[in-house]
């Protein structure tokens, strides 16, 4: 009994993780699109995201129990190894996505681009966020 009650508590917490992680993502996501905007010079900083990435995003909730285990890495060889882990994500989920039909962003255009799938210029981002 005191084990189920564990795991429930467990996949309570992970839960609540996965919706913040996701909130977090999608919001993120849309503030820098946004902000990508005025590069175009469009003042009206519309952002953008797809429904699809918000379990991508809330699969960040991973993150927690690993953080444990390296929170006394020095700050940058953990920001490598988190960014590292969100784009090996961002590949095979986008992998996925593409397979189906239904991946909402394409890099192809762009340089540093892996299968059009993960910029490699986006990595720096991943590492301080």
């Amino acid at each position: 009994m005191k084990m189920t009650k564990s795991i429930a508590n467990s996949l309570k917490t992970f839960g609540r993780s996965f919706l913040l992680c996701g909130l977090c993502g999608w919001c993120m996501e849309i503030l820098f699109t946004a902000l990508h905007s005025l590069r175009r010079r469009d003042l009206r900083l519309t952002g953008n995201t797809s429904l699809w990435m918000f379990p991508i995003y809330g699969m960040a909730a991973l993150i927690d129990p690993i953080y444990e285990k390296i929170k006394y890495w020095p700050f940058l060889l953990r920001g490598c190894f988190y960014a590292t882990s969100i784009m090996l994500g961002e590949f095979l989920s986008g992998s996925l996505l593409r397979f189906l039909g239904v991946c909402p962003w394409d890099y192809s255009g762009t340089p540093y681009n892996i299968a059009g799938i993960v910029r490699l210029d986006y990595f720096p981002f991943w590492v301080v966020a």
